[in-house]
């Protein structure tokens, strides 16, 4: 296949044995884990655990990723659609409240067809929320969550730290069609059952990136639309220098916190600075592939 499913539309030539563009990824589905994941957001997680399966490559270059392993790193192995369709019943057999899709947009065509027929739980689109409106549009009636990124809302850091210059515009516009097909959210039972879940990272030294991302949440979405999780967790990479080389500081969390709440955004979560960190990042080993 020609490639154009991710915003970079790099035209890059995948076959079933080799990868290409920016995802680096063949034709065909390559996972690295699939399993009940506790640490998602509560109303995603869940007292069970939601479905995660983690799919290989990245179309974004963040320089901060945990999950390098298996964004960069190529690691995974080639799987079927129908032992994805397996893989989707065997976690439902264990209790997942949902299937939960990491980093899925370059295997898109693959997944719908596993989503065939519908499964008996919501599906979540768990993404860096760097996607193609034409893509997403393919997803309708597939997907009931939503659980984009909203990495950066300036043009610096999104090129410095992500090779993405041109994410904000795109972001803003993939979120709005994620919501345009789901509508406001909907809780059951303290569960969500279908919406947009907008996640922000706060990452050390970028409080006024984090402010412009906030300021978009709250200007474009009312009370009772979206949920905007502002996260804590980011932890330094090797090789990470200037500020990026050290955690995000506690007046650094709270200050994020404090404008998130003085611009009126109360449907969501925030997180303890100190919670616990490794847990975030699963082994990849190829676990319930």
């Amino acid at each position: 296949m020609i490639c154009d499913l991710c915003p970079r539309r790099c035209g890059a030539e995948r076959t079933e044995e080799t990868g290409g563009g920016v995802c680096g990824m063949p034709a065909g589905l390559r996972l690295a884990r699939a399993g009940l994941h506790f640490w998602e957001e509560p109303c995603i997680s869940g007292t069970r655990g939601s479905g995660a399966v983690f799919f290989s490559g990245c179309c974004l270059r963040c320089s901060f990723c945990q999950n390098r392993t298996i964004s960069t790193g190529g690691f995974g192995k080639a799987v079927s659609v129908e032992r994805l369709r397996e893989i989707f019943r065997e976690l439902i057999a264990q209790g997942a409240h949902n299937l939960n899709l990491v980093t899925p947009t370059h295997f898109t065509p693959w997944i719908l067809k596993a989503l065939d027929p519908a499964p008996p739980v919501p599906v979540v689109w768990n993404c860096g929320g760097y996607e193609r409106v034409e893509t997403l549009r393919t997803l309708e009636g597939k997907v009931q969550i939503y659980l984009p990124d909203l990495k950066y809302a300036l043009e610096g850091p999104a090129a410095a730290l992500s090779a993405a210059p041109d994410y904000f515009p795109v972001v803003r516009a993939a979120i709005l069609e994620m919501y345009r097909q789901t509508g406001p959210y909907e809780m059951e039972d303290g569960l969500l059952k279908k919406g947009v879940v907008i996640r922000h990272l706060v990452l050390p030294g970028q409080l006024e990136n984090t402010r412009r991302c906030i300021d978009w949440v709250a200007e474009t979405f009312g009370p009772g639309q979206v949920l905007f999780s502002l996260m804590a967790q980011y932890t330094p990479q090797p090789g990470a220098t200037g500020p990026m080389a050290r955690h995000v500081t506690g007046a650094e969390y709270a200050a994020a916190v404090a404008y998130m709440e003085n611009c009126g955004i109360t449907d969501g979560f925030t997180q303890e600075r100190t919670s616990a960190r490794e847990e975030y990042t699963p082994d990849f080993d190829l676990t319930g592939v």
